[in-house]
């Protein structure tokens, strides 16, 4: 979908009425600070790349492997230029520097190790034909290297960036009117895409029996949240919060009511914006897009091909069986200790619905007491009676997933994908929730990372969509190392 498209389908009161100006923040001080943002990240990518591409040739020399060739300090100069030059066309050419971000970052983590891959696709077949270029040890050594190094500085960067936005630099306080689905999924957007600077800090609804209820965005903690506050929406509502932007998060809302609001926005001195009217539903939405500041939703068909599948699958054996050899230790120990806390088998199987309902045994570790009830919904409370005290902690720390590598052996889950769920709730499946069972379920995904794991899966969809949306080998990578380096810093 083209910019002209999207902006024919956005409205925009852009009419700011004098208020005093504690209550406004400064647009040019924000767009100032955007701009400095935006050269600071890139400024840092750089760097980042020219200080690791010599770190690799330098470590390469010191590792008793290859031969050790050596190369004056101007050629590693030269060439640690060209690979940064190269890294940033390619990750702006892949969107990493615009505004909105994705899925708790999933994307830009992605997108670096689509640009890693690329530049050894380029660089690593030429040192066959080129006595000038790096050994091809040094190649691979930087392929780990720089990747690596640009996650973490990203990391460091979007902390950075969330720093500075917790002390009101660079940003538009935001009230989101409406709590229904696309409500909550703006805020989790708005929440998530540190570099647009809109901070939610009240959800606006006018149904009383939602008013006081919480609204999380998705992250990999509940970290932050604002309750629902209930309408209608007015001008002082609007001033009280001291919020220079209202988005009407309620695509069926009629013309009527959608002018009310941006009149009530207008005359608070606020910028208005909504979310498109469709005639799908709004979960079929794949993404939100950043237009000016303004988030709209957009559909998008499917990705993944026949190829990423067969990658997909490869991978898929290959990590399960090392993982697996490693870990095995850590399984005899874990295994002990289950037996030792409560009386009952090790393992725990269950009926899981798989890809296009296939029904199959999911294989866990038991943190439950084994007359606890097979089939009903999983504890929320971490003091669940049915819970055994070292169950507790295998599932705070999510080890009592290992198990499913058997399932990953076997073709029936992936690492990457939906949670399968119990075959009672598929049951109970609508159209929309259907589209989960489209792909292969895994044992890790985007709705395992975010904070929204606290609710039922079905309930969320919005994670597996933008998963099943966007899928492609370097999002699973990317979502296996935030997996492994991120969301476990809980444990």
């Amino acid at each position: 979908m083209s910019t002209t498209e999207i902006g024919e389908r956005i409205h925009i009161e852009t009419e700011v009425l004098d208020v005093p100006a504690s209550e406004v923040p400064s647009i040019g001080t924000r767009t100032r600070f955007e701009v400095v943002a935006s050269i600071l990240e890139r400024l840092f990518d750089v760097v980042t790349v020219l200080t690791v591409t010599p770190l690799s040739y330098y470590l390469y020399g010191v590792l008793p492997v290859g031969r050790h060739v050596r190369y004056s300090p101007m050629s590693v100069a030269e060439f640690s230029a060209l690979c940064a030059l190269v890294f940033m066309v390619l990750l702006d050419n892949s969107g990493a520097y615009r505004r909105a971000n994705s899925l708790m970052r999933i994307r830009e983590t992605e997108r670096i190790l689509q640009a890693g891959a690329i530049v050894m696709a380029i660089i690593f077949p030429l040192t066959f034909f080129s006595a000038r270029l790096f050994s091809r040890g040094v190649l691979l050594t930087g392929a780990v290297l720089v990747p690596g190094a640009l996650i973490l500085e990203k990391q460091a960067f979007f902390s950075t960036i969330l720093f500075l936005h917790k002390r009101n630099h660079g940003i538009r306080r935001v009230l989101i009117y409406g709590a229904g689905y696309t409500g909550k999924r703006v805020f989790s957007v708005l929440n998530r895409s540190i570099k647009i600077g809109l901070r939610p800090v009240a959800v606006v609804d006018d149904s009383p029996e939602l008013a006081g209820q919480r609204v999380y965005g998705s992250g990999y903690r509940r970290q932050y949240s604002v309750r629902v506050v209930r309408g209608p929406l007015t001008v002082e509502l609007i001033r009280r919060h001291q919020a220079s932007m209202v988005i009407v998060a309620i695509p069926s809302l009629s013309q009527e009511k959608l002018d009310e609001v941006t009149s009530i926005a207008s005359a608070a001195g606020a910028i208005s914006a909504f979310v498109p009217r469709t005639s799908d539903n709004s979960e079929s939405f794949g993404e939100f897009a950043d237009i000016d500041g303004l988030l709209i939703a957009y559909r998008g068909e499917p990705s993944g091909s026949q190829g990423y599948e067969v990658l997909k699958r490869g991978f898929d054996l290959v990590t399960a069986l090392l993982v697996m050899c490693f870990i095995s230790p850590a399984w005899l120990m874990i295994s002990w200790m289950i037996r030792r806390d409560s009386p009952g088998p090790v393992l725990f199987k269950q009926a899981r619905v798989g890809k296009n309902g296939a029904i199959f045994q999911i294989y866990k570790f038991r943190t439950m007491y084994v007359d606890a009830p097979r089939y009903d919904y999983h504890p929320s409370d971490t003091n669940d009676p049915r819970v055994t005290k070292f169950g507790r902690w295998l599932r705070r720390s999510s080890l009592d997933e290992l198990p499913q590598l058997i399932n990953v052996l076997k073709g029936e889950m992936s690492l990457v994908g939906p949670r399968p769920e119990m075959p009672f709730i598929v049951a109970e499946y609508e159209e929309r929730h259907k589209k989960r069972l489209s792909v292969i379920p895994g044992i890790t995904g985007l709705w395992q990372l975010s904070a929204d794991r606290a609710f039922p899966i079905h309930e969320n969809l919005h994670c597996d969509l933008y998963y099943i949306r966007y899928r492609n080998f370097f999002m699973d990578v990317a979502i296996l190392l935030h997996t492994a380096l991120f969301a476990m810093r809980g444990i």
